[in-house]
Order: C-alpha cells, then sequence, then structure tokens
C-alpha cells in the first residue's frame, strides 16, 4: 500500500507533553511528557577504562543508546534507579538536545504507534520561535534517521487558529494565546501568516502555576510528600483551580462558607505507606490569577496577560487589528481553567473600550471611533488544539502534494524544510 493511501502521523511537540497520534482523529493517541531517562552508567564504565580501548568504548556507547525510557516511565526509572538521568530535550518551546530528541521520536513512532516511520507522511509542529537552522534539524533526523517519504513542518499557532473555527473554511486571521507547561505566547495570524515582530512572550506557563500553588500549600503549613509533592500540585491544579472575577469576593466567600469551597486531598506516601491529607484552599483562585497579576509569582514582570494581549494587537498592522481582536483563540492546556475565557474577555474588552473613550474625549467630538468588537474564543478542543489543527491539516487532499519529499531532500539537501507552503486551499 502506498505511503500516501495510509493516514499520516501528526507530532505535536511540546516543553511539558508531546502528543501524537493519527490524521483524521479528533485526539491524540498519546499524550506524553517530554522527557527522556538514559542509562549513562554505559559511559561512566567506558570513561574509567583504558582509553585504547576504543572497541569497549563503543559497545558501552552502543548500549547507552539502546537503553532509555521516556514519558511516564522515564519518570518511574528515575525513581526507582539512581543509574537514569533524566533529560528534557525540549526547553521553552525550543529544541536544545537533537540527540536526545531523536530518542524520544524513536520511542513515539516504534514503540507507542507501532507504525513503520518508511509506511506513513509526517506532520510535525514547531514553535513561531523556531530557527531556520532548527528546522533542517528535524527534517535530517526523519529523512536520515527514520527515512520517512514526506514530512510537513507546521507552525503552532497557525493550526491552533484552524482548531478554534467552527465554520467549514476556517477564518485564519486572529489572535492565538498558546499556554503550555513550559511557555506561553500570544501570536498574531493574518490570513494564515504569523506576523513575527509583533509576537509577544509571557514569562508564567503552566509549570509555573504548579509551582504557585505548591508554594502556597507550603507555606500554609500544609504536609504533603516531598517525593511527590509536584506531581501532587499538578494534580490540584488541574483538578480544583480556576479563575475568578474577583479575588476579593472570593476570599470573603470562602471566609464565610469554608465547608463548600475548601477542598481536602487524601493520599498515601508512596515511600512508607502512611495514609495523608490536606485542605485546599486559596490557592484555587490564587493560583490562576498569576495570568492577571503576575507580580505574585514573577518579581521582574508585572504586566497582565490581557496588556500583553492588546500589545499585540496594537503592534500589528492597522488594518489588521479588528479582525484580530475580533478573534482571541485560546490554545493548550494551561487554558482550561474554569472562567479564563470569561476573565480574558472582560479585562481585554475594559482595556479596549477604555482606550476608545479616551480618544473619542481627546478629540472633542469632531472625529467618534467606532466601538471594536472583542472575542475571546474557548471551544471543545482548545487542550489539544494544536495536535487537532495538524490532523485536519494532515487529512486534507492536498497535504501529500505540499510535504517535502525524500526525493527533494536527497536532490537539494535539508535546506527544502526552512519553509513549509500555506494551504491556499484551506487559509
Amino acid at each position: 500500500m502506498d505511503a500516501a493511501s495510509r493516514p499520516a502521523v501528526v507530532i505535536d511537540n511540546g516543553t511539558g507533553y508531546t502528543k501524537i497520534g493519527f490524521a483524521g482523529n479528533v485526539e491524540p493517541s498519546f499524550v506524553i511528557p517530554s522527557v527522556v531517562a538514559v542509562n549513562e552508567s554505559f559511559l561512566n564504565q567506558s570513561e574509567g577504562r583504558n582509553m585504547g580501548n576504543y572497541i569497549a568504548q563503543y559497545n558501552s556507547g552502543i548500549m547507552a543508546d539502546l537503553d532509555f525510557f521516556i514519558g511516564e516511565e522515564a519518570v518511574s526509572k528515575s525513581r526507582a534507579s539512581g543509574i537514569y538521568n533524566l533529560s528534557y530535550p525540549i526547553q521553552h518551546s525550543k529544541v536544545t538536545n537533537w540527540d536526545t530528541m531523536e530518542k524520544f521520536w524513536q520511542q513515539c513512532i516504534y514503540n507507542y504507534l507501532s507504525c513503520d516511520p518508511e509506511d506513513h507522511y509526517f506532520l510535525l509542529t514547531e514553535s513561531p520561535i523556531t530557527s531556520p537552522e532548527d528546522r533542517e534539524y528535524m527534517g535530517e533526523i526523519m529523512f536520515e534517521t527514520f527515512n520517512v517519504p514526506g514530512m510537513y513542518i507546521a507552525l503552532q499557532p497557525v493550526l491552533a487558529l484552524s482548531a478554534g473555527c467552527s465554520t467549514p473554511k476556517p477564518q485564519m486571521t486572529g489572535v492565538v494565546v498558546d499556554i503550555g507547561d513550559g511557555a506561553t505566547h500570544v501570536v498574531p495570524v493574518v490570513d494564515g501568516y504569523i506576523i513575527g515582530s509583533s509576537i509577544k512572550s509571557f514569562p508564567i506557563s503552566g509549570s509555573d502555576i504548579t509551582q504557585f500553588v505548591l508554594q502556597l500549600l507550603r507555606e500554609r503549613g500544609e504536609l504533603i510528600p516531598p517525593e511527590d509533592s509536584f506531581e501532587i500540585a499538578q494534580k490540584v491544579k488541574e483538578m480544583y483551580c480556576y479563575n475568578s472575577s474577583s479575588i476579593i469576593k472570593e476570599y470573603s466567600k470562602y471566609d464565610k462558607k469554608p465547608e463548600k469551597y475548601i477542598k481536602q486531598w487524601t493520599g498515601v506516601k508512596p515511600m512508607t505507606g502512611v495514609p495523608f491529607s490536606f485542605d485546599i484552599g486559596y490557592e484555587r483562585f490564587l493560583g490562576p490569577e498569576v495570568f492577571f497579576h503576575p507580580e505574585i509569582c514573577v518579581d521582574d514582570f508585572r504586566t497582565p496577560l490581557p496588556d500583553v494581549i492588546d500589545m499585540c494587537v496594537q503592534s500589528a498592522p492597522i488594518d489588521t487589528r479588528r479582525g484580530l481582536y475580533k478573534n482571541v483563540v485560546l490554545s493548550g492546556g494551561s487554558t482550561m481553567f474554569k472562567g479564563l475565557q470569561k476573565r480574558l474577555q472582560m479585562d481585554l474588552k475594559k482595556i479596549v473600550d477604555d482606550r476608545i473613550a479616551e480618544s473619542n474625549a481627546r478629540l472633542g467630538g469632531d472625529v467618534i471611533s467606532h466601538p471594536v468588537e472583542v472575542n475571546v474564543v474557548s471551544h471543545p478542543v482548545q487542550k489539544f488544539a494544536v495536535w487537532f489543527g495538524g490532523s485536519v491539516v494532515a487529512s486534507l487532499p492536498e497535504f501529500h502534494e505540499s510535504c517535502h519529499t525524500k526525493e527533494d531532500y536527497d536532490e537539494y539537501g535539508a535546506s527544502i524544510c526552512r519553509t513549509s507552503p500555506i494551504f491556499k486551499g484551506m487559509y
């Protein structure tokens, strides 16, 4: 069977988690922590031997390359044994270790998806801050190591924007607020093209909120097993945290009816088997509040997320701004807090309305600025928006025609991966 007749493999590489699956599905088949556990004891043994023993060193290197694990299994191996070191190949949306990244993809393809890469086209996602050189590295690994017949490298914000549209032909103009586990970017897209000069970063992401929730629990004196503290805080964040319209009102609600709003966590210490419990109180609404008051988490940054979104739009060409305000799309697992869409909508609209009112007052009625529609979009697939957008794109009839092929790579080299064509029929 020809590779073009099989569903393409879609891999969304994230700082915290990587989503993998086949095109045409609504959700990824696997969501795997982007971490690799490597057994470096073989290399340490070879270093202690005579430097002239090249055969022993070579064999040790081979064993080290074969003995590794990824995802949850990597974390478990690292805890159970001291010979496995954890390596995170992606830092702040950028691949920093391509050897480890290759190991990670190897396990994803062969062990998780159980497919032969030579039988499938691939769609891989990239951050808007990815360099052309990194795209070449990606192409080299896919074509040289895995011998894929073809691949397409898609920008994550563009895929997320298409996933957030409910119409058959998506309006590919809008602002993507992508909040992942390791990085947050606000990216303007106009007609399917990213305005690179207007991309804004926000220094707080999902892992920062987890750390902040853990800090609040510890400061209150809650007894949490240290070996599982981060994982517990992460589950508390995902299960109980939400955004409120006013933290003052929330404090009052909790003080008046603590039995209604304060939750309790129960568990068993993994090392001793002793049960433990602790209360979950103010951190339920204080954790996600860092999006709107980042100074409570980051000392040297005081600009709220709605202001960052507004600055992103205002730095874009003036004729695109109304379209950008009209379609602010949420993307990423850390946008799943209840109430986040409503709070962002309220604060962003206030910023825009205040600017218009100030402008009208300054002009004295000679010229009246018309109201600007502000719409923050929350949708059912926003947790996996990038992967879902990739699944849709890789299912289009023109996808295979737009891919970089192995034949092109053999003839022109990795430079072909520096750019990817836009799907005109869709965008």
